[in-house]
């Protein structure tokens, strides 16, 4: 069955990260469990991230208005 369309607009930004990085990132792909490709489980974690982020009391810029999707 195919996935449903995305409700929320998304927009593309660029991370540059280290070799090591990127090798991680696509082992963590390899399992399937973040994501198809090394992209994919770097926009998992860092939406992760941002909502372990946005359940401490007191972290600037964080707000519920600006909760990651």
């Amino acid at each position: 069955m195919a996935r449903e369309k995305n409700k929320i607009e998304s927009i593309q930004i660029t991370l540059s990260v280290t070799e090591p990085v990127r090798i991680m990132l696509e082992n963590l792909s390899l399992s399937g469990f973040y994501g198809k490709n090394a992209a994919d489980t770097a926009g998992i974690l860092l939406k992760e991230k941002l909502r372990e982020l946005n359940t401490q009391a007191g972290m600037p810029g964080l707000t519920a208005t600006a909760s990651p999707a």
